[in-house]
């Protein structure tokens, strides 16, 4: 039976079918993006001729800060900006801004390729932007070519990533996407390379999120098979969560150079804690990652919905989220192999 908790200001929160918190909220703000990864973007779909939104199509700014503002009545307190690339979106500090004088919103941060990151770095952190996660699969460049979709751009990840060092934007956090076969033996490369620095390299399992990107479980790497080879080389030690429902594993070196994390959704899925919701950039309200569909805002944001009948969708949307498909992956893919699932460049990781 659905329930409500009540934060430190005693505002009624909604919990999920399965007793889950809404917390978290990842906005893609551009569905577009400069690199065409293959396990998210494949050239042979993302083709020059493919059409993505136009610009009328995507949320404004105003309508972002609207929707945010009511997802933080119901509970939100981290906001992640996402894409596509959202570095890509024009004027995005200001938005980062606009956020920041949200009551509620406690924590700010974006994902990014990094490749404009050096240009935008310090306005970022200057408008509020408390945190910022790169996405680095390697750091051979014929490698990182490959999996950039033929884009070789690894001199200027690495420089955005010392300019957001640089800028305050500390810790700075690495995803890395390991693929069994492509990229795992250059996987202690990256914490090599990291080791000592204001950066924490969180290795993540290939998931097969989306149609796109051929997923085959024989290329995932086990997180704890990915762990045991870095213990080997460095040895570390688990560290409790930050908070309750984190997904990435942490480990800490014993020699005290920094930490590492693991986010291992195939192996190890961690629904049960999951309090994560998104909003893509034309305003389509999503409950998880591996949705099918998800809940329209902007329509009826434009056709003149007052706040509270937004907040009605909005409520009504996750009283009723039940999605679990991580724990249930291999159940769901037997019994419905051809169900399409939203792409990740759409939503975002």
């Amino acid at each position: 039976m659905t329930s409500l908790i009540h934060d430190i200001r005693g505002a009624q929160h909604p919990l999920d079918r399965l007793g889950r918190p809404l917390h978290d909220l990842r906005i893609s703000v551009m569905d577009r993006c400069n690199f065409r990864c293959p396990y998210c973007m494949p050239r042979e779909q993302f083709h020059e001729n493919y059409q993505f939104l136009k610009s009328r199509e995507r949320l404004s700014f105003d309508e972002i800060v609207r929707l945010t503002k009511l997802f933080a009545g119901m509970g939100v307190r981290k906001v992640r900006l996402t894409g596509g690339e959202p570095l890509l979106r024009t004027n995005l500090a200001d938005l980062v801004g606009d956020l920041t004088g949200i009551p509620g919103i406690e924590d700010i941060a974006l994902t990014t390729n990094g490749v404009l990151l050096g240009n935008h770095a310090v306005d970022l952190h200057a408008n509020g932007l408390n945190r910022i996660t790169v996405s680095l699969d390697t750091l051979d460049k014929d490698i990182f070519k490959r999996m950039s979709g033929g884009f070789g751009a690894l001199d200027q990840v690495l420089a955005g990533i010392e300019a957001a060092i640089a800028a305050g934007l500390t810790p700075v956090k690495i995803n890395s996407v390991i693929e069994r076969g492509l990229n795992d033996h250059t996987a202690l490369d990256l914490v090599e390379h990291f080791r000592g620095t204001p950066v924490i390299v969180r290795f993540i399992e290939f998931m097969d999120v989306g149609n796109s990107n051929q997923w085959d479980p024989k290329m995932v790497v086990p997180s704890r098979e990915l762990a045991a080879r870095i213990n080997e080389r460095w040895p570390m030690f688990p560290v409790s969560e930050n908070y309750r429902g984190e997904v990435a594993q942490r480990w800490r070196f014993a020699d005290g150079g920094g930490e590492v994390g693991f986010i291992s959704s195939v192996s190890q899925p961690f629904c049960g804690a999951c309090s994560r919701a998104r909003l893509s950039s034309e305003g389509k309200f999503f409950t998880c990652l591996f949705a099918n569909q998800g809940t329209d805002l902007r329509a009826p944001m434009r056709e003149g919905a007052n706040d509270a009948e937004l907040l009605h969708i909005i409520r009504g949307a996750w009283l009723g989220r039940a999605d679990r498909y991580s724990e249930l992956r291999d159940e769901l893919r037997r019994d419905a192999p051809a169900t399409k699932k939203i792409e990740m460049y759409y939503i975002g990781g």
